[in-house]
Parts: structure tokens; C-alpha cells; sequence
């Protein structure tokens, strides 16, 4: 199965959907959103890609009771879990959080394959030794909607465990 990880969107549409373009391209089945989307109505332009969407709101969380409306809208891509989200795709086992010290922490506990996470705005793929003696992967995507950083997401393939920073064509 083949995703897309974004963060940081600030409500810049059109970057978020450039971002969902490109990965669509790539064949991705499935988008993770690591947080900070803001406006709730930025997610609709997703809608039409019929990609579900996995989000949790970060620190600059805007209107939540609408977020949590419209993921229960009928028909809706938009699968809205809260500050954290645990949850299994291609029998991976995957954290979403916004902050990188919880995402790190959640790794050592080497009870997931893949821990998400953004709030930096710096692009970083990362294998972090777990207490169970394996590696966990770190991705944080960088940030859609920064005013002064390059517009980045991850691509990834859980079949293989590769991830890759793909920069967005604006």
C-alpha cells in the first residue's frame, strides 16, 4: 500500500491539493495528516480524490467540533482520531502525532512500524532503535503551508518500508 504523510497544511489549499495530486500520480491509496490543517473546510478540497484521510489536528487545532462533523458526514473521506491516532494499514501498525518528542517516544516502545509526525516544518525520515531490539521509522513530513520552508510530503510504501521526501511542484 502506498501513502502520502503531509503536516503543517495552515490552510494553504493549494499546496494541499498539489501535494494530493502528485501523490494520487504515485498511486497512493491512502493520505496521513500529521496534524495542524486549522480551517476544517481546507480538508473538502480533498474530497474529490477519493483518498481516505487520516488526521489528527496538532497544536493549531481551529474549529474542532467541525472537523469531528464533517469526518462524520456521510460520504466523507475524512477519518478524524483527535490529538493522537493508532492505527493498522497493509498489517502495519501506525502513530500519528503532531509533536516529534511524542512521536520519538512512541517509537522506542517498538509497538508500531511506522510513527507519523510534523510540527517542525523540517522533513526528516528517521529509524529509531526500540526497546524490542528492532528499528521503528520516523517520518516527519515538513510542512505544506510554511511561509519560509520548501512545501514538502513523504511518499511511502508499506509493502517495502521505503519513504521518501518529494518536494511539492508549485
Amino acid at each position: 500500500m502506498k501513502i502520502c504523510i503531509l503536516s503543517d497544511s495552515h490552510d494553504n489549499i493549494p499546496l494541499l491539493k498539489q501535494a494530493v495530486i502528485q501523490a494520487k500520480q504515485r498511486e497512493v491509496e491512502v493520505v496521513l495528516h500529521c496534524g495542524d490543517v486549522v480551517a476544517p473546510s481546507t480538508l473538502a478540497v480533498l474530497q474529490p480524490y477519493s483518498l481516505p484521510i487520516h488526521v489528527i489536528h496538532g497544536n493549531n487545532t481551529g474549529d474542532l467540533y467541525t472537523l469531528t462533523k464533517l469526518s462524520q458526514k456521510e460520504g466523507s473521506v475524512i477519518h478524524y482520531y483527535g490529538q493522537d491516532a493508532d492505527i493498522m494499514l497493509a498489517e502495519k501498525r501506525i502513530f500519528i502525532v503532531h509533536y516529534p518528542h511524542y512521536a520519538r517516544g512512541m517509537a522506542t516502545t517498538g509497538d508500531y512500524d511506522l510513527v507519523c509526525c510534523g510540527h517542525t516544518h523540517i522533513p526528516v525520515i528517521k529509524h529509531i532503535k526500540n526497546i524490542k531490539g528492532t528499528q521503528t521509522i520516523v517520518c516527519n513530513p515538513g510542512a505544506i503551508g510554511s511561509v519560509s520552508d520548501l512545501p514538502t510530503y513523504i511518499f511511502g510504501d508499506l509493502q517495502t518500508m521505503q519513504f521518501e521526501i518529494i518536494p511539492i511542484e508549485t
